[in-house]
């Protein structure tokens, strides 16, 4: 189940710049393309003359052209013409509010009347020339809220990312948990630890000793319906921690932008933005390919489950509490789909 009445990444800019795309977001069969201005449209994925997918023509002068039978579509699902035919009548296809911001391009699923420019949070990271950003796309065969767990409780690190970011110190470190109306924000600070090989490429990546003693945070925030932002980063122990100066430390933000296709697929939307020697693409693609490792190791553990879990439906789960954060955030997906189910009339 997942919200519609919300913003969601589709794709990122280049996915469209060449062709349509055709894209599934919340079941609803989507194709995204560039109008004549060079804006962004998304309409229904469905030619109203057979069927065909719009997403497989191309796009002429600002209009999508089915390469079934040459009907052309406008960018508000109105069909403009097709050779040999009077289109008065044709049927009008969906046509789905879209922005373009932040280096992606955002969908609006649900009603089209309720779409809210306003409900994109900011992304201070974002075409700012003090971050530098590097990320990726993932499609994975699991149901999103089982990445929200996944992200929202970083427990399993020590066990799934042995090699990369886990840590024993991880699972013996206390974590916490609090909402703040709809945001979820879980938080483990590590004290006097020594940092694991990520960390410690990221370390020399700012030119600091990576031999010594850290003390490292993790602070997961959850927005709805599905983006986590996760404040992450490592200080040379004793200079401060979470709070220490620039100059004795490195930190980014994992982004994390979780688009259900299905119920049970996704598209994963995946980065991490960074505000040290921002200038070195190097370290860019450095970080970039080690965290496509990391989550890579997520996925086969997150597709697993989905296939235990689909399986064993009717298998009741534990609740723990490192699961607090997974919980608190499904609780407020489960409030956003309830507002969107019409009202029973006594």
């Amino acid at each position: 189940m997942f919200a519609k009445n919300a913003w969601y990444v589709a794709c990122t800019p280049d996915e469209i710049d060449d062709k349509p795309l055709g894209r599934t977001i919340c079941n609803e069969k989507i194709v995204f393309y560039r109008g004549s201005e060079g804006q962004v449209a998304a309409v229904e994925d469905f030619c109203p003359h057979r069927g065909a997918q719009l997403s497989l023509g191309y796009v002429c002068e600002g209009n999508l052209v089915c390469g079934y039978h040459g009907l052309v579509m406008g960018c508000d699902g109105k069909t403009v013409s097709m050779p040999g035919q009077r289109v008065q009548g044709f049927p009008k296809i969906r046509a789905y509010p879209v922005i373009e911001k932040y280096g992606f391009v955002w969908v609006w699923p649900g009603d089209a009347e309720q779409a809210d420019a306003a409900r994109l949070h900011h992304l201070e990271w974002a075409n700012n020339p003090e971050w530098a950003y590097g990320g990726g796309l993932y499609h994975i065969q699991c149901d999103y809220r089982l990445m929200v767990d996944n992200l929202m409780d970083l427990t399993h690190e020590t066990y799934v990312h042995t090699t990369s970011i886990g840590q024993k110190e991880i699972d013996q470190t206390p974590v916490t948990t609090k909402t703040e109306g709809d945001h979820v924000i879980t938080s483990r600070f590590m004290e006097n630890v020594m940092p694991p090989p990520f960390w410690r490429a990221n370390l020399r990546g700012n030119h600091l000793a990576d031999d010594v003693p850290v003390d490292r945070w993790q602070v997961c925030h959850f927005y709805p319906p599905s983006h986590i932002m996760i404040e992450v980063g490592v200080a040379h122990a004793g200079k401060g921690g979470y709070h220490a100066d620039a100059k004795d430390k490195v930190s980014s933000i994992v982004v994390d932008f979780l688009t259900p296709e299905t119920e049970t697929s996704m598209w994963y939307f995946w980065g991490m933005a960074r505000n040290f020697n921002v200038k070195d693409t190097n370290l860019t693609a450095q970080i970039r390919e080690g965290q496509a490792k990391v989550f890579a190791e997520d996925t086969a553990v997150l597709e697993a489950q989905q296939r235990n879990l689909s399986k064993y439906p009717e298998r009741k789960l534990l609740m723990l509490n490192i699961d607090a954060g997974g919980v608190q955030s499904r609780r407020i997906i489960d409030r956003m789909i309830a507002a969107e189910q019409p009202k029973l009339v006594a």
